[in-house]
Parts: C-alpha cells; structure tokens; sequence
C-alpha cells in the first residue's frame, strides 16, 4: 500500500475578494510539482464564492468536471443552453468533451457558496459535450456510503466518462468504513470534509486528504462525527 498526506494548512490558497479557493493540486497561480495529480484526478478546489459573484462565461475541453455544492448554491449557464440552480446536496457532471462554454455564479444576494469542483482526466477524448445534474438529499443514509458518480451508468447515479467512482458518507464516532476498489488499478483519494478519521494509521482532519494506492481495500476509523468524500481513479 501506497500512501501520500494533503494536509489542508498545505493546500495553495488564493483570496481575491469574492473568492476565496484552495487548491488541493496545482492551479491558476499555485505550483507544487509534488501535487500536480493524484492518478487520473486533477483538480480538487474548495471554492467560498461572494454572494452574487461568479465566474463568468469560460471553456473547457476534454475533462470531467464534477461540482459538489456543499452550502448555497450556484448557478449554471453553459453553450449547450443548459441552464439551472445547483443546490447544496446536488451534484453537477459535465463531460466537456470537444468543448464546452459555461459559467456559475452564486445567486444568492446574502448567502456565501461553499462548493467543491472537481476535475478527472476523460477515459475517451473529444466525445460529445454533456450535462447533468442530480439530487443526492434524499439518498444520503446516515453512517453509509453513498455513490454519486460512477463509470458504470446506473439510474442511481451520474455518469462519467472515466472508471472512476465518487463516494460520500456522514458518520457518527467510532465508525468502520471498509472501502474496496471499484475498478482495476485504482486509487483513492479520500479528502474529509468535516470531523477527524484515521486511514489506515493516519489521523486526518477538516479538509485534510490522503491518496492511497497499491491496495484493493483499506479501513477508515471516524474518531468524531465527520463527513468524508472518497475518488477513486485510475492510477495510469
């Protein structure tokens, strides 16, 4: 078993009024040749964004983008004229494919967002752009697991262009997670939200992360109440 620590006081941080960011990779302005991926994931952004602020209208290619709102919301124009509010226990995917245009902004006119974007390098390049968006609120079971996005498509879950799997839980202390790999060759980047766990011997805490490979399974221990999200990738 491989493993490398993230710690959250480590992450690049960058401050320009309306957003606040703090990049767990290397990105825009922060370099760190030591953490410019984790296998196939690219980028992990813990974004506040200023009410009634956003970013405005942007292209990307070729990557998956996945956004976790954890508080407020946002919402969502893009050139496909997809247009929507992303509400704090939904989660958006988009395949950006040959190209795509898009922008987010916070709607709200008094309220801070907090959301999570997430890239993963696409299994297949220059597919057909896609969106799509999904409530998790009512899924969500207390001390479980519970996957949002998958390689494999299901009515459960989003779809994404990579085999590749994001899972989340809240727990109560003293909790066992057994996590099994999903796919051949994975990793697992397992980033804690809230609370404090141990991975494998490895005391992590609010926003501290781990990237674990070279293993089929491992064991998370929650020593507090604590909410964690876990991306397997593929390792290359």
């Amino acid at each position: 078993m491989k493993k490398v620590l993230h710690p959250a006081n480590e992450r690049g941080y960058n401050d320009i009024g309306w957003l606040k960011a703090n990049f767990s990779f290397s990105f825009a302005g922060y370099y760190d040749p030591a953490k410019v991926h984790f296998g196939a994931l690219r980028v992990l952004n813990d974004d506040y964004i200023a009410p009634a602020m956003g970013f405005g209208m942007h292209p990307h290619d070729n990557m998956e983008i996945i956004t976790v709102v954890s508080k407020g919301a946002l919402e969502h124009k893009d050139s496909m004229g997809n247009v929507g509010i992303i509400k704090a226990g939904e989660v958006q995917i988009m395949s950006a494919g040959t190209g795509i245009m898009h922008s987010e902004y916070n709607p709200s006119k008094t309220e801070e967002t907090n959301s999570f974007q997430i890239w993963i390098f696409p299994k297949e390049n220059n597919i057909k752009p896609r969106y799509d968006q999904k409530s998790f609120t009512g899924a969500m079971v207390q001390n479980e697991l519970t996957t949002l996005i998958d390689g494999e498509k299901s009515e459960n879950t989003l779809w994404i262009n990579q085999d590749s799997r994001l899972s989340m839980g809240n727990f109560d202390a003293g909790k066992q997670i057994d996590y099994k790999m999903q796919y051949p060759n994975s990793g697992a980047y397992v980033f804690v939200i809230d609370g404090s766990v141990e991975v494998e011997g490895t005391t992590l805490n609010k926003r501290d992360a781990t990237g674990i490979s070279d293993t089929e399974t491992f064991s998370i221990h929650t020593t507090t109440a604590a909410t964690i999200l876990i991306i397997e990738v593929p390792m290359f």
